[in-house]
């Protein structure tokens, strides 16, 4: 939590009624994408640590899956999950519409692009089969440039010609 909520405990309360919910209905446990290092738009690992969650799973860029097993198995990421590469060479912005902030990022860059002649390919990820099959850990929001992945930040116009050197 962060802000004037920070502090008020609602993230511990949040996440207790998560694991009774999943205890609840009997499910194997509950995972987090996390990080080793603090990252924008993750959750910090130190506190699902301190709830007993363990590392599961790593991927490059110190992503981490973090998990509280109920019954002793252990979620893993998808081999495709660790590629962070594309074969694609054009600046590429893969999506979800998960976060309501997404649609502004991603009109922001697109306009920036459309203005300045930068080739620009959108992916959206749209179904189940797509996010099961993506080449990277961050299955809301990612960008790759000259097929290698810069950031799953959310980007202004601004943090996007900083990002990607423009």
């Amino acid at each position: 939590m962060a802000g004037s909520f920070k502090g008020q405990g609602l993230a511990k309360e949040l996440l207790e009624s998560c694991i009774a919910d999943v205890k609840a209905k009997h499910k194997a446990g509950v995972c987090v994408l996390s990080s080793k290092k603090k990252k924008p738009y993750l959750s910090d690992a130190k506190f699902f640590k301190r709830f007993g969650f363990e590392v599961a799973d790593t991927a490059p860029n110190d992503f981490e899956l973090l998990a509280l097993s109920f019954d002793g198995s252990m979620p893993r990421f998808v081999s495709t999950a660790k590629a962070f590469e594309i074969g694609e060479k054009d600046l590429t912005i893969y999506y979800g519409m998960q976060c309501p902030f997404l649609i502004n990022s991603v009109e922001q860059v697109r306009s920036y692009c459309e203005t300045n002649a930068i080739p620009l390919r959108l992916v959206a990820i749209d179904s189940l089969e797509k996010a099961k099959a993506l080449p990277f850990v961050p299955a809301n929001y990612a960008v790759f440039q000259n097929g290698k992945f810069v950031t799953h930040q959310l980007l202004n116009e601004n943090l996007f010609k900083k990002k990607l050197g423009l």
